[in-house]
Formats: structure tokens, C-alpha cells, sequence
């Protein structure tokens, strides 16, 4: 599977500050956030001065989503074919109108403030029952609730009460929230405005400084969120947010002796499951899959509410895929299912299990139905493998489309502020512009050095013929000791093509029996490779 980001963990609320029951009315220079009137496209389209512009949008964050944009089905709808239409004129004339497609998918999503609904946020009608006094819902609620609705009652207390920094900074928490949960990046920028707007009401205070963290790892700024997650902590230590963010910010860093310490602080002074699911992978990327299985047990044991337990038992799935052992796999993802049957990784890990077991029709059936709702890279590359692989009349015009849509969600995500290089890297040097991918790839290891972006970037000077300047890369991308099939396989194709033929067949044999599935075409591709060093010897 595509590489488990941190960032999704169940979240509570991470401030212990009294919560205001009442706030003062409205003053004069508030009372725009009560009464938006303008588009903030429309707005900057008119040339308005730069605080109007920002004042209109604090407007239209606080605007109830119902009130400018259809239902949450058709919007998804409305959304997937914006894509749709726009990938496939990135197919047809790629080169020409990739700029194009960026500005046309921005426009489509952004256009009327829309709402996402339905699909991956947990169960359908999820309790939106811990509203305060004040009408204002806390983090942990819109993460175990409908998020839909909870951002709805968030902005409605908003227009009444708009000095309510504490609400301005979860409303954008569950900005980031549903922008990271169903892909899409357009919500980052009214994450931003909505926590700047918590933070001009009372500088430095910590609930904005989590969310500023938070949106900084959504978008990929680790350093950036290093940094407001150690600001957070600084005013106040026991934010479980900014605790957990730190954590992520650390291990997408590659800084795993510092994610360890992260997550042994995080343990002692706020243990939960968002903790312990970040705890489990810092030890998984160490090799140590006894103690991460065991704690997400723990974890999976102690989850009371449809999303935690989706969560969790989605987390041991991964877990189990990544060893090669699919029934076990097949049964967290149903357990997760059974608490949220919307649950985009469930039903995407399920299909992957299906895949990697040798039931391809219906591998292919469920990440149809996932990527119709939702065109992410992963499961994008992974149905485009799979049509690839079968081979029947029409599979390769339609793995294609699917590449297409990737080249049309990276446009999306940068347009969004995302930096989206280790996505692009990956999906285009086996199925891109190889040139594109060895740019994509170096700039992010310029970034960060994590076994990921290790991994991306011998394989891109891998394809690009540059082998010898590959090796080490990929070396120190299975150095930790994290069991990967996709590194080992990628080691071993690099090791074969340098003439270390012992080391090729070593690094291939480990793939094939960690994870004889891992890929439906880099499966095929290492069998071969290694039966053909056999014959060698």
C-alpha cells in the first residue's frame, strides 16, 4: 500500500481551556462575519484591498455551507466529473494544458464555498450531540461525528458570536479535516483564514498555533509544522493536536530517534489512541511489527465509537498487508467496515487484500467504486495497475484514465498549497514523465530525508538509467529496518542493474516473501527479474 501518512488519527479536544457560553455582541468591525454577501474568487476578481478581501473571506468561512452550494452528493458528483473532464484533457495534450487543468480544477472546487458530505467521515447520521452552551463543537467531536454537520454548527455559532477564537480555531481544524479526509486541498486555504482569523482574536493562543500544525502536515510543510506544533507545546505542553503532530512531523522528517522520544512525551502526558496509533508506527518503520501490532490491539481493544474502531482496525490492516498476511488483513478491514461502511482506507485496503490474494475482479470492482468518489493518487495508480495487468481489450486506454487523474489531483493539491512531489515523483516514474519524477523526487529529498522520499528518488534515477547514483538511496531507504516489499523490490532491480546479481537475488526473494502481492505489476516484474538471476547462478 501507498505509504501510511500520521495525520488521520482520531483527534479529542486538545485545549483545556473553559469553552465561553456567552460571547459579547458583535462589534462594528465584526459584523461583516455575520452577514457574508460576496464570493472571496469574486472578490479578489474586483480588486478589493487586501483587508476587505481577507475580512469577506472570514465571511464566507463562517457561511453555512448549505447556503451557497447544492447537496453534499450532488456536490461530490459535481466535484469527481470537475476532475474527470479535467483529466482527460491532461491526457489528450498533457504537456500543453497541465497549467490549465491546475487553474480549472481550483476554480471548480473552490467556486461557492462547497461541501463535501456522504462519504469516509464515519457513520451516517454520527453524533453531533457535544455541542457546548455557545452552539461551538469541539475537535474530538467533528472527528468522531459527522464532520459535515459539526462544521455547519461551528459556522452558524460563528455568525452570532464571531470574536470566539476558540471556535475560529476548530473550524479550521475541521477545514483540514475534511480537506485531508476527502481529498480535497481546496479547504486548505479556508483552514488558513479561519486559524489566522482564531489568532488575531488572542495571539499565541494554542488551540490556532495545533491547527496552524496541523494544516502545515496536510500540506506537506513539515518544518512548518514542526515548528507551531513546538509553539503550541510551548503554551501549553498537554495539546494532544500539536503532541501528535509534533510525532508526524518528525518521522515525515526521517528524524525517527526524535519521533521516538516524540511519542514516549506524547504517551505520558496525554495516552489515548491518537497517540498510541502514531506510537505503533514509529515502531513499525524500526522493524518492530510485534510491538506496533501489539499496541494497535491495545488500541483496536479500547475504541469505543464507529470511527476509532474504523481507524484502528483500518491501521492493523495496513499493518497485516505489509507482511503478506491478506486473511488477517481481509478481517480488520471488514471489523472496520462494520463500525463505518464508508471508510475510504478500509474499503481501499480491502481491495488491495483482494488484489494481492488473487481476486482481481473483485479487487478491480472495489477501487472502481473508490475512485469514483474519490480520484486520490494511491488507489488512482493502484486500479491502473490492475486494468494493466489483466489485460483485456480496453485496459490499457482506461489505466490511462487513471494515471491521467493523478497528473489532474497533483494540479488540484498545488493549486490548494500542497506540496505534492513525493506523489508525483512516485506515480510518474513508472507510469509519468520519467524526467518529471527524478525533478519531483530530488526536490523532495531536498526537503526531507525520510525512508519514503529515500525510496522515491532511487527509483526515479532508477528509471532515468542513473543506477550507480541510485544504490545508495536505495540502501538507506531499508536501513531502519522497515519491512517493505516495494523498497526491497526497488533495491533489488537497482542492485541487478549495478551487476551485484548475490544482493539482487537476496533483496528480490525478501519481496516475494514478505509480500507476494505488493504490486500487481512489481510483483510480476521482481518474479521475473529473480527467475531469470536463478538461471544466472
Amino acid at each position: 500500500m501507498p505509504p501510511r501518512t500520521t495525520d488521520s488519527a482520531p483527534e479529542r479536544r486538545d485545549d483545556d481551556r473553559p469553552r465561553p457560553d456567552h460571547e459579547p455582541a458583535a462589534e462594528a468591525g465584526d459584523e461583516h462575519a455575520a452577514d457574508p454577501a460576496v464570493e472571496p474568487e469574486a472578490e479578489a476578481a474586483a480588486g478589493h484591498d487586501a483587508e476587505a478581501d481577507e475580512a469577506q473571506a472570514d465571511e464566507e468561512d463562517a457561511r453555512p455551507d448549505s447556503d451557497s452550494a447544492p447537496s453534499a452528493d450532488k456536490d461530490v458528483d459535481q466535484r469527481v466529473a470537475a476532475v474527470r473532464r479535467t483529466a482527460d484533457g491532461a491526457r489528450r495534450w498533457r504537456a500543453a494544458h497541465l497549467a490549465g487543468c491546475a487553474a480549472l480544477l481550483a476554480v471548480a472546487l473552490t467556486g461557492g464555498a462547497i461541501a463535501f458530505g456522504g462519504a469516509g467521515n464515519g457513520p451516517a447520521g454520527g453524533d453531533v450531540a457535544a455541542v457546548s452552551a455557545a452552539g461551538a463543537l469541539s475537535p474530538g467531536a467533528l472527528a468522531r461525528g459527522d464532520l459535515d454537520s459539526g462544521i455547519a454548527s461551528l459556522q452558524k455559532h460563528l455568525r452570532a458570536q464571531p470574536r470566539d477564537f476558540v471556535s475560529w480555531a476548530t473550524l479550521g481544524i475541521a477545514y483540514v479535516e475534511q480537506a485531508r479526509t476527502k481529498g480535497d486541498p481546496s479547504r486548505y486555504p479556508q483552514a488558513e483564514r479561519a486559524l489566522k482569523r482564531s489568532l488575531g482574536l488572542e495571539p499565541g493562543n494554542d488551540p490556532a498555533l495545533a491547527g496552524q500544525a496541523a494544516l502545515a502536515a496536510a500540506r506537506h510543510d513539515f518544518p512548518g509544522a514542526l515548528e507551531y506544533a513546538d509553539r503550541a507545546l510551548k503554551q501549553n505542553p498537554y495539546n494532544e493536536r500539536a503532541l501528535c503532530t509534533r510525532i508526524d512531523a518528525l518521522v515525515e522528517l526521517g528524524r525517527y530517534d526524535d519521533a521516538e522520544k516524540a511519542a514516549d512525551t506524547a504517551d505520558d502526558r496525554r495516552p489515548g489512541l491518537p497517540v498510541f496509533t502514531r506510537y505503533a508506527y514509529v515502531r513499525e518503520l524500526r522493524g518492530d511489527v510485534r510491538t506496533a501490532r501489539e499496541v494497535l490491539e491495545r488500541a483496536l481493544d479500547s475504541a469505543d465509537s464507529p470511527a476509532d474502531i474504523a481507524y484502528v482496525a483500518t491501521a492493523l490492516g495496513q499493518l497485516a498487508w505489509n507482511q503478506g498476511d491478506y486473511k488477517a488483513a481481509r478481517g480488520h478491514y471488514a471489523r472496520a467496515l462494520a463500525a463505518d461502511d464508508s471508510y475510504l482506507p478500509a474499503l481501499e485496503g480491502r481491495a488491495r487484500s483482494e488484489a494481492a490474494d488473487g481476486d482481481r475482479a473483485a479487487a478491480v470492482q472495489g477501487l472502481e467504486q473508490v475512485v469514483a468518489r474519490f480520484p486520490l493518487p494511491g488507489p488512482l495508480v493502484a486500479l491502473g495497475e490492475l486494468y494493466e495487468d489483466r489485460g483485456a481489450d480496453g485496459d490499457r486506454a482506461k489505466a490511462g484514465d487513471q494515471y491521467a487523474l493523478v497528473d489532474a489531483w497533483t494540479a488540484l493539491a498545488r493549486a490548494g498549497g500542497v506540496n505534492a512531489d513525493l506523489d508525483s515523483a512516485m506515480a510518474a516514474a513508472d507510469h509519468g514523465d520519467k524526467k518529471e519524477a527524478l525533478r519531483a523526487a530530488r526536490a523532495e529529498w531536498d526537503r526531507r530525508h525520510s525512508v519514503h522520499t529515500a525510496d522515491a528518488l532511487a527509483w526515479a534515477l532508477h528509471v532515468n538509467g542513473r543506477d550507480e547514483e541510485a544504490l545508495p538511496y536505495a540502501r538507506r531507504a531499508t536501513a531502519t529496518g522497515y519491512r517493505n516489499a516495494t523498497f526491497l523490490f526497488h533495491r533489488g532491480i537497482i542492485e541487478r542493474a549495478t551487476g551485484d546479481e548475490r544482493a539482487a537475488r537476496d533483496h528480490l526473494k525478501a519481496a516475494l516473501d514478505l509480500n507476494p502481492g505488493f504490486s500487481p505489476l512489481g510483483a510480476r516484474e521482481a518474479r521475473t527479474a529473480l527467475k531469470d538471476l536463478e538461471k544466472n547462478r
